[in-house]
């Protein structure tokens, strides 16, 4: 199951024309509306800390190893002589990942759905954010509208669980696994009556075999589609069918 660092803004200084905070304080919010949609569906991850830098969090991530993805989020701001007159959201990646380019088309699309102003989502190249260029894996940075704007800010602010609705979306389809809703997460046994129950890494008889699960075994429900459930087990997570776990 894929597994990604997530890397909201360690920015305080930034403040948002609004009142509501930082930067920083705004994308830990958005990251926060992220998490049970990751956890939905099945996505694993390691996120970063308000004391940490975007330097930090770059090495913390190349130095633990084992990641599919690298997602910064952060908000923008014009430049001086612009201050408030900009808006949009611009999702960054290195212009020679293809798989990084491949996730910034599909976050922009699912973005441009919730965006008040969907022709200002864009995708762009950069060398220049370190984000996006030292990361070991395929890495996007995006701008999540312009922090400086009253209309950006207040649309941030009030549309945390839209934003990271389609962010998750988005991470789904780069990962080929079917969305899925987040929902209560529930204690579960594994009730097959003497065969273990296979754990797998999509949700179908075609998915490959992550673990076996004993009969008896105790697992974390985490979400639920077509009759698989997405489950926690010792140290994986995978899908598992429904109908032999009991909850």
């Amino acid at each position: 199951m894929p597994k990604i660092y997530l890397s909201p803004s360690t920015q305080e200084s930034n403040p948002y024309i609004t009142g509501s905070g930082s930067e920083e304080y705004n994308m830990n919010l958005l990251a926060d509306e992220l998490e049970p949609y990751l956890l939905s569906n099945g996505i694993q991850w390691v996120r970063n800390t308000p004391d940490m830098t975007a330097a930090s969090s770059i090495r913390q991530a190349n130095s633990l190893g084992g990641f599919d993805f690298y997602l910064a989020l952060h908000s923008n701001a014009s430049g001086p002589g612009s201050e408030g007159r900009n808006r949009g959201i611009i999702v960054f990646y290195y212009p020679t990942s293809a798989l990084g380019r491949k996730a910034a088309e599909l976050f922009a699309d699912e973005l441009r759905r919730v965006y008040p102003l969907p022709d200002r989502v864009r995708t762009q190249q950069t060398t220049s954010l370190g984000e996006v260029r030292q990361p070991i894996y395929p890495a996007n940075l995006i701008e999540i509208g312009y922090h400086d704007n009253y209309a950006d800010a207040l649309w941030i602010e009030s549309s945390r669980a839209q934003i990271a609705r389609a962010l998750a979306k988005a991470l789904t389809e780069f990962f080929g696994l079917p969305f899925i809703e987040p929902g209560p997460v529930r204690q579960g046994i594994v009730t097959t009556g003497g065969s273990p129950l296979r754990l797998r890494d999509y949700p179908g008889t075609q998915g490959t075999v992550l673990a076996m699960m004993p009969n008896g075994s105790d697992v974390t429900v985490y979400g639920e589609w077509e009759g698989w459930y997405v489950v926690h087990f010792l140290e994986r997570v995978g899908y598992a069918a429904a109908a032999y776990i009991e909850t």
